[in-house]
């Protein structure tokens, strides 16, 4: 028997065990809904307020408004800037105004809770040096599944022409907000409030079940896509656990999305078409390999490369003794 060396320990459940957050999960998981409700209404609202101007211009545009044989009804008003949304500069205020929830998310656990920052992951420790290793595995494991998508003969892809760098550079910079805003709602905030209290396991478990259920009204979605996304939300959640911080989930989660979207042209969680590098195109009507109108993340090779990442992080935690009970301070067999 020898005793697990403090640097073995999970410091972000540690620490958020010390927050005045209620130990009862399932007043943690009725908090946390209340919470992710409210981040979710005012994210909605900024992104109104600013494509407002836009809205307004395009509803100025109809003529049947503008010879009052139309009104401006509420679900006129709501095709529309489901419209605006749709497009590029609709799209980039969304991506954007996800800023919202990073901001909220700390606030909350910060000033409510009141635990530290760094129990939600946010180190200052080697961010820069996990950060960037995050955006090569999250590039590295998008592509490989593009890869066997087209090897399979599951999907092709062709170089777009006419391509907007300046615009696929936006995204970047908007998936870079949308990425880090998800990890630290669902992962720094929820997963470490429940991990405070509770096994890594149930942690990590509600944590990822509750990220797979935020995207259950995208376009597309279906039973694989689900599972796909609960996955990931497994896989992020490990990741995190075995360097101790956030920065190298929100690299992954950021860069998988750009990498999918604006590199390789698929439809990322049902979002739709947008600007991109490449172009992938479906050539089997199976979507159980190509993901169908969800996206590649409804493939089953979306799957396969997400349980091989997984095992490969879990070996590693299992090799470095990283412990996966809920008292980190007891014993362990040698």
């Amino acid at each position: 028997m020898k005793e697990l060396k403090p640097d073995h320990r999970i410091k972000m459940f540690e620490e958020s065990s010390k927050s005045h957050a209620s130990k009862n999960i399932f007043v943690q998981i009725l908090i946390f809904l209340i919470v992710f409700f409210l981040i979710y209404i005012l994210q909605s609202l900024i992104a109104y307020v600013i494509a407002l101007p836009d809205i307004m211009k395009e509803i100025g545009k109809d003529n049947d408004v503008l010879q009052g044989t139309k009104k401006v009804t509420y679900s006129y008003s709501k095709e529309v800037t489901y419209d605006i949304f749709g497009r590029t500069k609709g799209r980039l205020i969304l991506l954007f105004s996800t800023l919202i929830g990073t901001v909220s998310s700390i606030f909350y656990c910060r000033c409510i809770e009141m635990r530290k920052v760094s129990s939600m992951g946010a180190r200052k420790r080697k961010l820069v040096k996990h950060y960037l290793g995050g955006l090569v595995v999250g590039a590295v494991m998008m592509t490989v599944i593009t890869l066997l998508t087209v090897v399979s003969g599951a999907n092709s892809i062709k170089l777009c022409t006419g391509i907007n760098f300046g615009i696929i550079a936006l995204y970047f910079l908007g998936f870079f907000f949308q990425g880090m805003s998800e990890e630290f709602i669902f992962r720094g905030y929820l997963m470490n409030t429940v991990g405070g209290a509770n096994s890594p396991a149930i942690a990590i478990g509600v944590s990822s079940v509750a990220f797979g259920l935020a995207h259950i009204s995208n376009p597309g979605i279906n039973v694989l896509a689900m599972t796909n996304l609960i996955l990931f939300g497994v896989f992020a959640a490990v990741y995190m656990i075995y360097f101790d911080d956030i920065w190298g989930g929100c690299a992954i989660h950021s860069i998988w999305n750009f990498t999918q979207g604006n590199l390789y042209g698929i439809s990322v969680s049902g979002s739709g078409d947008s600007e991109s590098v490449f172009r992938t195109s479906a050539k089997s009507s199976h979507t159980f390999l190509t993901g169908g109108d969800f996206g590649i993340e409804g493939s089953i090779f979306t799957t396969i490369v997400l349980l091989s990442g997984l095992a490969v992080v879990a070996f590693l935690i299992k090799k470095n003794g990283i412990a996966t009970t809920k008292n980190t301070n007891e014993t362990q067999s040698s």
